[in-house]
């Protein structure tokens, strides 16, 4: 059942997963294991039942690993793989270059190593309402560090009726959820750069949206916490 307004959705499968050495210099971080689902598949089934139709993913290291599980899994929704190119464009360069193969302005993008579930589809849709509503151009879903299984992971942003600014003690993390617009990326001149550049330009002019969600937070942060996470989740 389609319940969600948005068709396309980005999933960043490029980067290294240095913090997860030794297991990632030979699997990409995207398809560890837990529960024997891979992070990458747990995500896709999420998207899936939010009811999204065209899923594109970008990759650069390991990219074959990820092209080969992509096609054995034979999933029933249409996936795209947009290669980074020579190098790798960071997760703001990852977004635009995938932005070149969408038709829509809005879109969802989503980071794998967050461990998501179907509890998040009610909130992903509240927060989706909440960006047309408002006719906002970028929402990031947040979450309490409290609930975070991680408690070394430092809060991102401070959050003020669903307005997203920094100060000294944040204590909203990034869950790795975002709903942006093509527009935002209109001025941006190099190819490889940080999506903080995005965000921290929305801060300036408080125009950057969180929507917290109350669910606990499982993050795959490190070697340390993925051991954790295959004893406990």
């Amino acid at each position: 059942m389609k319940m969600f307004k948005i068709n396309t959705a980005l999933v960043l499968c490029a980067g290294y997963g240095k913090r997860l050495n030794p297991l990632t210099l030979k699997n990409p971080k995207p398809l560890l294991k837990l529960n024997d689902l891979t992070l990458l598949e747990n995500t896709i089934n999420l998207i899936n039942k939010l009811g999204i139709s065209d899923i594109k993913l970008n990759t650069f290291y390991l990219k074959d690993q990820i092209k080969i599980f992509i096609e054995q899994k034979n999933f029933d929704v249409k996936i795209e793989i947009i290669e980074d190119g020579n190098q790798i464009l960071d997760t703001g360069g990852g977004i635009l270059n995938m932005t070149n193969s969408i038709n829509e302005e809005d879109f969802l993008v989503f980071n794998p190593d967050t461990v998501w579930s179907i509890d998040y589809l009610n909130c992903i849709k509240e927060m989706e309402n909440f960006y047309f509503s408002k006719k906002i151009q970028n929402i990031l879903m947040v979450v309490n560090k409290n609930l975070s299984f991680d408690k070394n992971l430092n809060g991102d942003f401070s959050l003020l009726e669903n307005q997203l600014n920094k100060k000294k003690l944040n204590q909203y993390i990034f869950t790795g959820c975002q709903i942006i617009n093509k527009k935002l990326f209109s001025s941006v001149k190099n190819k490889s750069f940080s999506i903080l550049q995005i965000w921290n330009d929305l801060i300036k002019e408080n125009k950057l949206y969180g929507y917290e969600s109350k669910n606990k937070f499982y993050h795959v942060t490190d070697l340390e916490i993925y051991n954790k996470l295959l004893k406990s989740y």
